[in-house]
């Protein structure tokens, strides 16, 4: 009777699994040239709850200001036209959090490692990017792609963790039902 049990508990679990990995979030896309993609890329000044909050801050500002750019020119000629416009931006930030360190602004080439956003995998490489360095740039950083917009944040604020996002199975919530001491 144990092996019995066992055997089928065995097979549930190998079924279940089976289940999990056919319904992970993968991306069904993949840019074929980072040409036409310009990135957002921001480094806070340390890695301090401050300054990372000062970081978030920052990209809250920004974000707007390229809200109404349509295309990869327009927001790169954005960024050439108004870049001092975006660089007071970051520094009003940074003057009501009453920091007195600055922020840099360079537009150009940047490496990136593998992202997927929506379901579009954005590949390592080498990306036109707008970077914001606030201070020293010695903490952890943020990106987002700033076109096409994909710089998702929710309404606190945070952004968006695709990788975090959690698909579940219409056949593993039968499961559940069926033996709820199974999965706790």
């Amino acid at each position: 009777m144990k092996r019995k049990t066992l055997r089928a508990a065995l097979l549930l679990l190998l079924a279940m699994s089976a289940l999990l990995l056919w319904n992970k979030p993968e991306a069904r896309q993949v840019i074929s040239s980072t040409e036409g993609i310009l990135r957002l890329h921001i480094k806070a000044n340390s890695d301090s709850d401050w300054d990372q909050q000062t970081k978030r801050m920052v990209r809250d500002a920004l974000l707007p200001l390229f809200s109404a750019c349509g295309s990869y020119e327009e927001a790169r000629a954005y960024v050439l036209a108004h870049g001092q416009e975006v660089q007071q931006t970051c520094e009003a930030v940074l003057a009501r959090r009453g920091e007195t360190y600055g922020a840099s602004l360079l537009l150009g080439k940047q490496t990136f490692p593998d992202r997927v956003y929506a379901d579009t995998l954005y590949p390592a490489g080498t990306y036109d990017a707008l970077e914001v360095v606030l201070g020293e740039g010695g903490g952890h950083n943020w990106w987002c792609v700033l076109f096409p917009p994909l710089c998702l944040v929710t309404e606190e604020g945070e952004p968006v963790d695709l990788d975090a996002l959690s698909f579940e199975s219409d056949v593993l919530a039968l499961l559940k039902a069926a033996f709820p001491g199974w999965f706790q």
